[in-house]
């Protein structure tokens, strides 16, 4: 019933900036919650691979290709989380895809991932 959806992609010519937004909706209620949220990307005809991760508590994790360039946030009241990348390069072009890990809570416990539809970013140099 969670769907995540993406807006904010694009195209940028290298050295632009670009934010990628996703709001998470559905049954989160008070036997769910949202913890650790992110983006991943795939470009073509490579491997899936992180960008960046932010627990709900804000501690933020970032590939290192990406790292002082991209910034993760999130806004737990909105249930949205956010990735702004500034400095692009080429080699960002990708297919970038929100993720959520929700805490399901009753009679156990156990988490489970969903994924955004997917935004593509286009870097041109």
């Amino acid at each position: 019933q969670v769907q995540l959806v993406e807006s904010g992609g694009g195209l940028v010519q290298a050295g632009g900036s670009l934010r990628l937004s996703c709001a998470a909706s559905g049954s989160i209620s008070r036997i769910s919650r949202i913890n650790a949220m992110g983006w991943y990307r795939q470009a073509p005809g490579k491997q899936r691979e992180l960008v960046a991760t932010i627990t709900s508590d804000g501690i933020a994790n970032y590939a290192d290709s990406v790292k002082g360039r991209f910034t993760i946030s999130r806004d737990n009241a909105k249930n949205t989380v956010s990735l702004q990348m500034n400095s692009l390069k080429p080699e960002d072009t990708a297919v970038y895809y929100c993720n959520a890990q929700i805490l399901r809570s009753g009679s156990y416990a156990y988490t489970q991932g969903y994924w955004g539809q997917g935004s593509q970013v286009t870097v041109s140099s």
